[in-house]
């Protein structure tokens, strides 16, 4: 069975910094793009970053460039994505989402595009 297990979720002011993880099991690592997406209350989900394992070909959305970075760990199947320079507009349940690189509709960030989705986990930005 495919599964997600985002953490690293938190409470922390404006301007710090979280580091969420994504721990993927079930499928071949390397065959995926991995994605992070988020919602917050009222709103519709959307994405924040995603990855190409193989190539190690990041996307950002607009919102989060230059302040969020995504990488991958293939030794330990994970997916981070480091958050700096938070704002409390970058609150909200983050979840991370995977769909094989035949099906992954590259330089989008469609929630629509991915298969697999795990549990989020909570980020709030106090400011």
């Amino acid at each position: 069975d495919v599964q997600l297990q985002a953490s690293g979720g938190g409470l922390v002011q404006a301007g710090g910094s979280l580091r969420l993880s994504c721990a993927a099991s079930g499928f071949t690592f390397s065959d995926y793009m991995i994605g992070w997406f988020r919602q917050a209350p009222g709103k519709e989900r959307e994405g924040v970053s995603n990855i190409l394992i193989s190539d190690n070909i990041p996307y950002y959305a607009d919102s989060v460039k230059g302040r969020f970075t995504i990488s991958s760990d293939n030794a330990k199947n994970t997916v981070n994505l480091q958050m700096n320079s938070l704002k409390p507009e970058d609150t909200a349940v983050y979840y991370c989402a995977a769909v094989d690189r035949y099906s992954a509709w590259y330089g989008s960030l469609y929630p629509a595009g991915m298969r697999y989705w795990g549990k989020g986990t909570q980020v709030t930005v106090s400011s």
